[in-house]
């Protein structure tokens, strides 16, 4: 210990050593600076293609993809600091923004491939762009993933200027693009959209049966904004792509009469004796006793129900021993509608939203509080919840396509991220992302202030308390932003503020549309904002209100704005020259430079005015409600106020009954309740209550570590499975001949287990099953040994197996005779494709009813996980060797038919020549006046039909099938995929109409001429 203090003296943190060794380079960006400033903008614009020159130039002549990539990575190290100095001059050009050399050090971390942590304010969304351009330049894509679609449209806009005024091209991917829109959008060099976009259409590329019709182009490189949400946050919930299945809901009703009249009851411990006494039973030691019907476990989201309480449920549903085999369904039933009744809250786990299909139960990320639609909680529990809350219930869903964050995120070549907070999960990046943390120094010194934790006795005495210090605050015009852990609780401080006349914005998941907006105002003067702790992320709070924001609000109201196109698929951030382009509510503006300054002088003085006063009052006042379950999330609360070296405040108020002390501290919380006899309204700051709640908030991390790792171990091994299918469909769809696979191995491995089966090598040829061989053969490949003239008796072994697989090829290249080579190739791709997607549903819910029970196997003193993969790599073999078994019977045993469905045998034999006729004069029909007719011959038709096939219905049919699956799978994540982005905003505007851009001149002239 004393060890690692004296090194860390001399040689400085990790951390400090890793960013010592990037301020050489800072100072060589800094000295191209000037030089860099002198080059037009045309000469700026060319450095990208002679940047890309540089780069081809170390590939040329390489055809080893690891030499190739060797070659781009010592390319772009050489060019490194060249491009940041021209990224940073763009940036200045474009948007007015010049990197700080700090921002540099997070260009460069990211280009690492690690992650870049910097406090709120610091400017992120700006230190992408060096990366992005960096590796733009090697001509792959570059993917930057944001968490919500506001933000993926918001940067692709503001920063693609940069990159359209270099010559690069920017996309943007959100819910409602069609197939069309999104490869637009994938092709080009930087793509941005959210986290769940880019995993439905890794999956949904992962289900087509066309090269063709896939969006994705692979997975260079990645920058995670908000990396620790994304890769964290969300990584329990695997994404799904699922279909309906027959089953029907009708059961979910049923069931859920019944709830209401169950009793809730408790688990008492053996050492709980206050409570044995009132409920006169005796325990002894290590004894628990359940009362009631059911109890809840909110510790880890469990429920479990008494012996009593099944006795009720079987009285109630009028049926016999629920652990009858009959009624095992009905008691998977019960349990799903008992958690959704008491561990699933309204507006806090979800929200009921009117949509255009009716009423919809949305799925609320409690990190963030915002909404996810399309995602649906599995194994019946969504159903539940909408028969919870009166709704239309869907059908339970069968598994068609699956994969976590944490391996989708893995197949990233190069992957780096940014966030405010990062730290306290490093342990995590570094385990499962393999991703180092760099912690970036601030622009100018954090001036915040931390005061410590204010803890109440009750709920009731800390919202008082809140309140009071709201009021007192607003008076003296300090801006308040007030943190909350729900939508629920969010709403419960509002009520309490409007009863005492105290103006204020809520901002939760339910107003998700307006919450950059309302959140980049909360620094005005007096201004009091609610939010849940992660609303509004990624929007900048600047103290005295944000300026641009408000220039926006005006120019679109009093329409001096003209609404151009929506912000997705493939963009054009860049407007012509004296225009200029922003993104306001999901809609893209333009207006001239002219407007926009008038506009915004106005704006920029009176908020550089209200930011002094802002100052005087103490800046921006964050104030938490509760204490998170992550340390992080607080930290991330916290970070909202002192950006750029701004003053601010942040308190944190508590109560022994708030959820993180009474699910995690309570034995703990009783006995310091009578260990300091609280009283009433007055709270104590006792540095044991921190660490007491440091201590919780680690345990529920650690738990939460825990469960994700756990998703992680299992999924992994659903991975390999995965990657293995998936390979095989890349291959398929790309056209790699699978001729010598399925005639080498597929058959050859097939013959031989048949070999085994009916003739083995032990036993003489007198004791063979020549019957069942026979029988095997003609099923799998419709081959008669008699027919074929094979006497199996005759022949040793070996000779056997020569002698029916030379029958089995010389039969297969006679179809391919008959059909041609690439008829043949076709057949072939449909039939694997057919029969490994079948196999491949089927066995995902295999896999998924096998997670269900193997928790048991624990009863059995086996390790769950370890019969999981057993079990499951079985399952993966038995499936497999049933693709090569359905594809080669399919293949084999597959007749040409003519026309008229007869047996074709032979290969058509050549076309003789037709002699020419002499041409025909049409009766209705004239010949142009002054045009030489000339004499060609006259075509007699021929039948051209190529023959028919046996299985050719069963490849038709396959493809129907897989288009209701693409047409399902377009929906998930919310898209449907068949909206195109291009809308008209307004009346169409006539060419010899004066331009709305208010310059005067007809619309042809002005911005009609670009079109």
């Amino acid at each position: 210990m004393f060890l690692d203090k004296a090194l860390t003296k001399v040689f400085g943190t990790a951390n400090e050593r890793a960013i010592k060794k990037m301020l050489p380079i800072v100072v060589s960006i800094n000295a191209l600076e000037p030089e860099i400033q002198k080059l037009s903008d045309e000469q700026l614009r060319a450095k990208t293609a002679e940047f890309r020159a540089r780069i081809a130039a170390r590939r040329e002549g390489l055809t080893d993809a690891e030499e190739i990539k060797a070659a781009e990575k010592a390319a772009l190290e050489e060019i490194l600091p060249e491009a940041f100095a021209v990224v940073r001059e763009a940036g200045w050009r474009t948007v007015k923004m010049r990197h700080f050399d700090v921002q540099l050090i997070g260009g460069m971390v990211l280009h690492s491939g690690r992650i870049a942590e910097m406090k709120t304010g610091e400017g992120k969304t700006l230190v992408a762009t060096l990366s992005c351009y960096l590796n733009a330049l090697a001509g792959h894509g570059v993917h930057v993933v944001t968490v919500n679609d506001y933000l993926a449209k918001r940067d692709a806009e503001w920063m693609g200027k940069i990159y359209e005024f270099l010559g690069l091209t920017v996309g943007v991917i959100v819910h409602d693009l069609s197939d069309d829109e999104r490869r637009a959008a994938y092709g080009a060099d930087i793509t941005y959209g959210t986290n769940n976009e880019f995993g439905f259409d890794y999956l949904r590329d992962n289900m087509k049966f066309r090269i063709e019709d896939c969006v994705q182009r692979g997975h260079y490189y990645g920058i995670v904004d908000e990396v620790d949400s994304i890769l964290i946050d969300e990584a329990r919930t695997p994404l799904i792509i699922s279909g309906p299945t027959e089953q029907t809901t009708d059961k979910y009703v049923k069931v859920r009469q019944i709830i209401p009249k169950l009793v809730k009851g408790e688990e008492v411990e053996w050492s709980d004796t206050r409570r044995q006494q009132e409920l006169g039973i005796q325990l002894r030691e290590g004894e628990k006793y359940f009362s009631g019907d059911y109890v809840v476990d909110e510790k880890h989201r469990t429920i479990g129900v008494t012996d009593e309480g099944w006795f009720t449920i079987e009285k109630l549903l009028g049926i016999g021993n629920i652990a009858d085999a009959e009624n095992w369904e009905l008691k998977h039933y019960v349990e799903t509608a008992i958690k959704a009744e008491s561990l699933y809250k309204r507006d806090v786990d979800y929200v009921v939203k009117d949509t255009n299909e009716g009423k919809e139960v949305i799925i609320v990320d409690t990190f963030t509080g915002r909404l996810m639609p399309g995602r649906r909680w599995s194994d019946g529990l969504h159903q539940s919840v909408e028969a919870k809350e009166n709704v239309q219930i869907r059908k339970e869903d069968q598994t068609l396509a699956t994969i976590t964050f944490q391996n989708y995120f893995r197949l990233y070549k190069k992957l780096s991220g940014m966030t405010g907070t990062a730290e306290t999960e490093a342990a995590e990046f570094e385990k499962i992302y393999k991703l180092e943390i760099v912690v970036i120094p601030t622009n100018k010194p954090l001036l915040r202030l931390e005061n410590p934790d204010v803890v109440y006795r009750t709920e009731k005495e800390k919202y008082k308390a809140v309140a009071d210090n709201i009021a007192e605050l607003h008076d003296k015009k300090q801006p308040v932003l007030v943190g909350t852990t729900s939508i629920e609780k969010s709403e419960r401080l509002s009520a309490i503020l409007q009863r005492r006349g105290v103006r204020h914005v809520v901002l939760n998941a339910k107003f998700h549309e307006r919450e950059a907006e309302i959140v980049a105002q909360a620094g005005r003067l007096g201004s009091v904002t609610i939010a849940t702790n992660m609303a509004g992320r990624g929007t900048d709070i600047l103290l005295g209100g944000n300026a641009d924001f408000m220039t926006r609000q005006e120019l679109v109201k009093k329409a001096h704005a003209r609404a151009i196109s929506v912000a997705e698929g493939a963009i054009n951030p860049m407007a012509p020259p004296g225009f200029l382009r922003f993104y306001y509510q999901g809609q893209e503006f333009e207006v001239s430079d002219a407007d926009w300054a008038a506009v915004n002088q106005v704006y920029f003085e009176a908020a550089a005015r209200e930011h002094e006063e802002v100052i005087q009052a103490g800046g921006l006042f964050i104030l938490g409600t509760e204490r998170h379950e992550s340390r992080r999330i607080d930290n991330q609360l916290r970070g909202r106020a002192g950006r750029q070296g701004d003053p601010g405040e942040s308190r944190f108020y508590l109560s022994l009954e708030d959820d993180l002390m009474r699910i995690f501290a309570k034995q703990w919380v009783s006995v310091l309740l009578e260990k300091l006899g609280m009283e009433e309204g007055v709270p104590i700051e006792s540095r044991m209550i921190s660490n007491r709640i440091e201590a919780a908030q680690k345990a529920v991390e650690a738990q939460n570590f825990e469960s994700r790792k756990h998703l992680l171990e299992y999924d992994d091994v659903m991975n390999k499975q995965r990657e293995a299918v998936y390979g095989l469909r890349r291959q398929l769809l790309e056209g790699v001949e699978q001729r010598e696979l399925i005639l080498e191995d597929y058959v050859g491995g097939i013959l031989s287990g048949i070999l085994d089966e009916f003739a083995p090598e032990d036993k003489h040829a007198d004791q063979w099953n020549i019957k069942g061989m026979e029988d095997r053969l003609m099923g799998q490949f419709g081959l008669s040994m008699a027919h074929a003239g094979i006497k199996p008796l005759e022949l040793a072994r070996h000779e056997l197996g020569d002698e029916v697989f030379e029958r089995l090829k010389q039969g297969y290249e006679e179809k391919e005779k008959i059909l041609g080579a690439e008829t043949m190739r076709y057949h072939e791709r449909m039939v694997m494709l057919s029969v490994i997607d079948g196999l491949w549903k089927d066995h995902l819910l295999a896999m998924d009813h096998l997670k269900e029970g193997i928790g048991l196997r624990g009863y059995a003193q086996q390790d769950p996980l370890v019969a999981y993969k057993r079990e499951s790599f079985d399952m993966f073999e038995a499936m497999m060797l049933k693709f090569q078994e359905d594809t080669c019977r399919f293949l084999f045993r597959m007749q040409i038919v003519d026309a008229e469905g007869r047996p074709v045998t032979a290969a058509p034999q050549p076309r003789r020549e037709v002699p020419a006729a002499p041409p025909v004069a049409s009766a209705d029909r004239r010949p142009l006046q002054g045009a030489v007719l000339e004499a060609a011959p006259r075509e007699i038709p021929v039948p051209t039909r190529a023959p028919q096939t046996t299985i050719d219905q069963l490849e038709k049919e396959f493809a129907r099938k897989k288009q209701r699956e693409l047409a399902v799978a377009a929906m998930a994540g919310g898209s449907n995929g068949g909206a195109t982005s291009q809308r008209r905003a307004g009346e169409k505007v006539g060419r010899n109409d004066p331009c709305p851009c208010g310059s005067g001149k007809k619309f042809k002239k002005c911005h009609g001429a670009e079109a």
